[in-house]
């Protein structure tokens, strides 16, 4: 059984988003697969490592278009993204050093989809669209 289903819920409807919020969900659920097989180390680090690129490849493409187009919400937007960042890499930084953070990285990573995607990535939409981005 799937942790976290890719829905139609979660697009924004801008293709490129769209594709790299479907690689966070399935990022997430390979997460959660790896946990609950007892994954060892060295692969839930690289999992969690897949993460923190995707966060800084994804956060720089949202925030480019945030600037070329304008949009007056980016100031507040961006400090979500350093916030996730800030919590992505403390994760990381504590399984180097033999915590257990599978709990938490899941909790992160399933209100960063609730909440962000959902309700604060779709906010950008209709901005986005009456630039001809869409």
């Amino acid at each position: 059984m799937t942790f976290w289903p890719w829905t139609s819920e979660l697009e924004v409807g801008i293709k490129e988003i769209d594709e790299q919020h479907r690689w966070l969900v399935d990022l997430t659920n390979k997460l959660h697969d790896a946990f609950q097989a007892g994954a060892d180390h060295g692969t839930i680090r690289e999992i969690l490592e897949g993460l923190m690129d995707y966060t800084m490849n994804h956060f720089i493409v949202e925030e480019e278009l945030f600037d070329r187009l304008g949009y007056p919400e980016s100031a507040a937007h961006k400090k979500y993204h350093n916030r996730f960042t800030e919590q992505v890499m403390s994760l990381l930084d504590r399984h180097e050093a033999g915590e257990m953070v599978g709990a938490e990285a899941l909790e992160l990573l399933k209100d960063w989809l609730t909440h962000h995607i959902l309700k604060v990535d779709k906010a950008y939409v209709e901005h986005f669209r009456a630039h001809g981005v869409g």
